[in-house]
């Protein structure tokens, strides 16, 4: 129900009132800082700790496909080297 009520309460405002358009703006930005959130967790911890390292093969693979997207702005692209970064770096380690 506290799920309902806070991701769906925009929807089930009356059509006379907006939101703001700064908080409009920002809202634009919440899919892509959870999916950072979530990487981010995945990539830079091993067992609840931080793990920031050579070995990380991870952490290559993610510097890779980032490297590769501000570049060239190509998503699938990304995640194919993202991806090949990190095969080859797991099955050579």
């Amino acid at each position: 129900m506290a799920t309902l009520l806070t991701r769906g309460s925009f929807f089930m405002l009356p059509a006379r009132y907006a939101l703001p358009a700064q908080l409009e703006r920002a809202l634009r930005y919440a899919p892509a800082c959870a999916l950072t959130a979530i990487v981010a967790q995945g990539v830079l911890t091993r067992d609840h700790r931080p793990f920031i390292s050579f070995g990380n093969d991870q952490l290559w693979a993610l510097l890779g496909a980032a490297i590769v997207f501000v570049k060239s702005r190509n998503m699938l692209l990304t995640i194919a080297i993202g991806m090949t970064v990190f095969t080859v770096l797991r099955l050579w380690a």
